[in-house]
């Protein structure tokens, strides 16, 4: 089966009416182009361009295909941030707050039915980054050009890439923390295989397989300290640091915390600016890292809390000079 009719297949089946990608419609302005490309060089007796490509700037691409394709991938990946957010926001909380957001209305059924909606969402991520890549392929392929790739670059800048999403990680850590509590509670597991962490070197991946077609990697080793990530979080370009990593590159301490850096400070790999004050919590991460690296965690708790404990002094010691004008 095609990938586009089991796409839409799969967009239908869902309960309600979700963001997503308009595989066909965008197929059609391909087409189009072409067409209309080919159809203009035969009138004119053109033989500067390949008529199997369209120009530097089309009509048709630029003012239909990449702005209708940016705007669903808006919408796909604000959908599924906001979902999670919300599933992962819920399944963390305790007590009093656990008991407000049932007030609110947040969570919907019972914890079977927030395994399932977990599982459902990243399978709606994995399937509509599937779609996003054949489309930019396609493009490609039609028009013998890179200008779908270096639009694909253009979307990760804008932080509109689903696979980049912090929130992704954070579900398939979830997927696996619960599949793992399932097991030593000797209850069968509820959820899919496709989510695993394994280990490289001593060097934890997360990893998660769908349709066999697309793998996500994420390498859970900070680019800083070089040592697997310890209380993780993710920037808004997507990159994963240890958060005291984080705050030192961003010239913070973590009593201000990361959300106080200035924006023109830059990630550590990708030199993107303004990326720290949206920076992402990971949560779920952190607990399956402090399950599966027992050993490594401890030593790293006591080593943080050596640290913590001498920014802190310094930064009251700091602001006691300032208060008394020394």
């Amino acid at each position: 089966m095609k990938f586009c009719k089991t796409y839409q297949e799969y967009m239908q089946g869902q309960e309600n009416k979700l963001p997503e990608v308009g595989f066909k419609k965008l197929k059609k302005i391909l087409k189009k182009c072409r067409r209309d490309f080919q159809s203009g060089n035969d009138i004119n007796n053109l033989a500067v361009h390949d008529p199997r490509t369209c120009p530097d700037h089309c009509p048709v691409c630029d003012g239909s295909f990449f702005p209708s394709l940016l705007n669903e991938m808006s919408d796909v990946v604000g959908f599924f941030n906001q979902k999670a957010q919300k599933l992962l926001e819920y399944h963390l909380a305790s007590g009093f707050r656990k008991y407000m957001l049932l007030f609110k209305g947040k969570p919907q059924g019972n914890h079977v039915a927030l395994i399932q909606e977990g599982k459902d969402l990243v399978t709606y991520a994995l399937i509509n980054a599937i779609a996003i890549r054949k489309i930019l392929k396609k493009y490609d392929k039609i028009h013998y050009s890179t200008q779908g790739q270096a639009f694909k670059s253009q979307a990760q800048s804008m932080h509109i890439g689903i696979l980049q999403s912090p929130w992704l990680c954070e579900l398939m850590a979830f997927h696996i923390n619960l599949r793992q509590s399932n097991i030593k509670s000797r209850k069968r597991p509820a959820l899919f295989e496709g989510c695993s962490l394994t280990m490289n070197d001593e060097k934890p991946t997360l990893t998660c397989e769908l349709f066999d077609s697309v793998k996500v990697d994420i390498d859970l080793t900070c680019s800083i300290c070089l040592d697997t990530v310890f209380d993780p979080v993710a920037l808004t370009c997507g990159h994963i640091f240890c958060y005291m990593c984080a705050c030192s590159a961003a010239s913070v301490t973590i009593v201000d915390g990361i959300k106080a850096a200035e924006p023109k400070e830059k990630c550590p790999l990708c030199r993107e600016a303004n990326v720290y004050r949206g920076a992402v919590h990971l949560d779920e991460l952190s607990i399956l890292i402090s399950r599966s690296c027992r050993e490594y965690w401890e030593q790293r708790i006591q080593t943080e809390k050596v640290e913590r404990v001498r920014q802190a002094k310094q930064h009251w010691e700091e602001q006691c000079r300032l208060f008394m004008g020394i």
